[in-house]
């Protein structure tokens, strides 16, 4: 595992623009959609209250139906595609701080290496008690993800395999560790590790296909273009 002595907190913000505006308030409302999904999951709210938030969510929902639809891409929404670590993110289903769908994964690159913390809360339960598989995978491919990226390259996920030692816990603080092992031609070999409170919970190994960035160009304009 990488180094844990540094202020991991200092390494991240240092990769975080400051939201102001519009993004600032998304960053607000995704935080707040991510408490209504965890109580949600958890809590025996009565009939009634459960149908007061339904109505209000429902209304918000064709308030935001009223605006026109807009796919013009800011940053990425995954961080492989990006071939910059210091990209923008807010949109990813795993880091985005703009995506409520997002746990979300602080990550932070700390010399050849990414580190990412995150706590994945009630909602990404498999086993009782514990990360569903699924979860972690897709976690894994995005903090691979963020270590190909340190060769400069734009990517695309090839393979991805996930060694489960044993189940992870949730509502406990998790720490992802991935480096690239090595680059022959287009591919990129990347390992990674997630472990709690200093014990490896499950292992990664993911091939990445280095790509350029005018092929992701190619499908946001294709999508533009059916709108």
């Amino acid at each position: 595992m990488g180094n844990q002595d540094y202020n991991f907190e200092a390494a991240w913000a240092a990769t975080q623009a400051p939201a102001v505006g519009r993004r600032k308030e998304a960053h607000r409302l995704a935080t707040a959609m991510r408490r209504v999904i965890d109580h949600l999951v958890q809590v025996a709210a009565p009939e009634a209250d459960l149908a007061a938030a339904a109505d209000a969510l429902e209304r918000y929902a064709d308030r935001l139906a009223r605006y026109p639809v807009s796919r013009s891409y800011e940053g990425f929404a995954e961080t492989a595609n990006a071939g910059d670590t210091h990209a923008f993110f807010d949109h990813s289903p795993l880091i985005g701080m703009a995506n409520p769908l997002a746990p979300p994964i602080r990550l932070a690159v700390i010399g050849d290496r990414v580190e990412g913390r995150v706590i994945f809360g009630v909602p990404y339960e498999g086993p009782p008690g514990h990360v569903h598989g699924g979860f972690l995978a897709a976690a894994f491919d995005e903090v691979l993800g963020m270590a190909q990226s340190l060769t400069g390259s734009p990517g695309m996920t090839g393979t991805l395999a996930i060694r489960y030692r044993k189940p992870t816990p949730l509502l406990k603080e998790l720490f992802f560790d991935a480096r690239v092992d090595r680059v022959e031609g287009r591919k990129i070999f990347t390992h990674g590790t997630v472990s709690c409170e200093g014990v490896v919970t499950a292992e990664a190994d993911g091939i990445f296909i280095a790509v350029g960035h005018e092929r992701f160009m190619a499908m946001a304009e294709q999508i533009t273009r059916k709108e």
